[in-house]
């Protein structure tokens, strides 16, 4: 193939204002006559777009993308601020050295062996609920405390204070919802938080995650400096709840928007493990593509010719659409048997969490199907508040009866 360069054309990206859980036609117009195009975020310099599913693993996945080389640029983003991002902003092998720390608290036996408790909290919640009576928030009652119980029973954090750090971790997902000056204060609050976690750590050691984390950093070997270790804490606090957070109420939306596809679950709760997968697939999280990854030399991608030093952004929402690898990929279907959705990323910074969060969204759909089989929207869909100025698409609130 000939290698061009489209430069002349630079597109305003996002496309559009995120209209509830639709996805742009503008990404499978691309993805199909320029599948690797320029754009210009609100914020930062100029881009390249990816929006094919094997340009996108490329761009996640080889080497000769970089996410350690965004420090010190402009990244391409849609915050006023830039923030350091950490983990999210390494390669390895500095990477692996902190990943490895926190990996063993995320593989698979041991997020089935928190699945039982996982089950306790959601009924507990859902007798709550019920107890009060429709309609009720299912946000505020369910899908927020869920997934906030879980990570801070994992970590180690006083659920008490659940309310305080989950006001702070809106600074994580914010764009435009808050002012930059409160941004930094949640951010420098939730890591003045986390740092005293870890001095009461210091002086009663525990098992929790957290106790291990202050182990490593403690130990002769130097694995972890003290400000990688508040970083990492206070991300893995502020990820391992804000998206699942987000996601309980858009999988019940699409559930609740297709009811046919809903009745199909409802008939085989078996489904549920697949029916979630599909929904990581189908449901665009993320308003906008973010987290780009510089070129460390010349790489021809979708036919373009990408110059050392120039970012690349990847769509996972367009590659999870996209029909080369998906039959009739905007079709929702909970049977779907290959799905090898980029929902949680891929390669070196595929989420940590993944394992978890989709225990936890299988625990919250099946205990929503089994518990309020009559499940349905307590005002007209029209109605529904979504969020605004955030990095993710989801309901604020989100009226429900049984």
């Amino acid at each position: 193939m000939t290698e061009t360069r489209q430069d002349s054309t630079t597109r305003a990206y996002p496309f559009s204002a995120p209209d509830r859980l639709d996805l742009d036609p503008r990404y499978a117009q691309l993805r199909q006559h320029e599948p690797l195009t320029r754009v210009r975020l609100p914020f930062g310099e100029p881009a390249w777009l990816a929006t094919r599913y094997a340009d996108v693993r490329t761009v996640l996945g080889d080497p000769r993308f970089s996410r350690a080389a965004s420090v010190g640029r402009d990244e391409p983003r849609i915050t006023p601020l830039q923030m350091a991002s950490g983990i999210l902003s390494m390669d390895p092998p500095e990477h692996t050295r902190l990943r490895r720390l926190v990996a063993r608290a995320f593989t698979a036996r041991r997020v089935e062996d928190l699945r039982p408790r996982a089950r306790e909290i959601a009924d507990e919640l859902l007798d709550r609920m019920v107890a009060g009576g429709p309609p009720a928030d299912l946000v505020e009652a369910f899908a927020t405390p869920l997934p906030v119980t879980v990570i801070c029973e994992l970590l180690g954090v006083p659920v008490a204070d659940q309310g305080r750090f989950h006001v702070w971790s809106e600074a994580i997902v914010s764009t435009t919802s808050l002012s930059p000056d409160r941004i930094r204060e949640y951010i420098d609050n939730l890591y003045a938080y986390i740092g005293e976690l870890i001095a009461r750590r210091r002086r009663v050691p525990t098992d929790d995650l957290l106790g291990a984390l202050v182990r490593a950093r403690d130990s002769d070997d130097g694995r972890l400096t003290e400000t990688e270790m508040v970083q990492l804490a206070a991300g893995l606090l502020a990820a391992g709840h804000e998206t699942t957070v987000t996601q309980i109420p858009n999988f019940v939306y699409v559930l609740l928007t297709h009811p046919a596809e809903l009745a199909r679950l409802r008939a085989d709760p078996a489904l549920v493990p697949s029916a979630v997968e599909e929904l990581m697939r189908y449901v665009p999280l993320g308003v906008a593509s973010s987290f780009a990854r510089y070129a460390l030399e010349d790489v021809e991608l979708g036919g373009v010719l990408v110059r050392a030093g120039e970012p690349v952004i990847a769509s996972l929402s367009a590659a999870n659409r996209d029909p080369e690898v998906f039959d009739d990929p905007d079709r929702l279907d909970l049977t779907r048997a290959a799905n090898p959705h980029v929902g949680f990323g891929h390669g070196v910074h595929h989420c940590i969490g993944a394992q978890l969060a989709r225990m936890e969204l299988q625990v919250a759909v099946a205990a929503l199907l089994h518990r309020l089989p009559g499940l349905r929207l307590a005002v007209p869909e029209p109605e529904l508040e979504w969020k605004s100025g955030m990095l993710v698409r989801g309901l604020r609130k989100m009226p429900v009866a049984w």
